[in-house]
């Protein structure tokens, strides 16, 4: 059986070419202007854990290390936290006090709110 780290290494490196993908055709769609790419993963990992996490608790226990694969590997390295802090930054040294505010706001309330509707949605269709 792999082990848990051997677990989320893989999981990582799936999420980590995922998250990447997304940012690139991000820009391709979106342009520049704002970092669509890392709200987009934010929100979708948000949304992606909160379903994991509520299923696992309410219809399926898989084994640590599949969950280790698929929420520490796969969906911490496809979320983007980190990045999220230096485009805050980054806003802000260019004087977008408005875009980071709204990026801010934006990140925060539809990440947490799209774990909660994925959590609601497992919980009262599945379960």
């Amino acid at each position: 059986m792999i082990s848990t780290i051997g677990a989320v290494a893989a999981g990582g490196a799936i999420g980590a070419v995922l998250r990447h993908s997304i940012n690139i055709l991000s820009l391709k769609v979106f342009g520049d202007g704002f970092p669509w790419g890392t709200l987009i993963v934010n929100v979708l990992g948000s949304f992606l854990i909160g379903l994991l996490v509520a299923w696992f608790d309410n219809v399926w226990q898989p084994t640590q290390e599949f969950r280790a694969l698929l929420i520490t590997g796969l969906l911490g390295a496809f979320t983007t936290f980190s990045t999220f802090s230096l485009d805050i930054a980054t806003l802000w040294d260019k004087n977008s006090l408005l875009p980071a505010t709204l990026y801010i706001t934006s990140s925060v309330m539809l990440s947490v709110g799209a774990l909660f509707i994925a959590m609601f949605i497992v919980r009262n269709f599945v379960s």
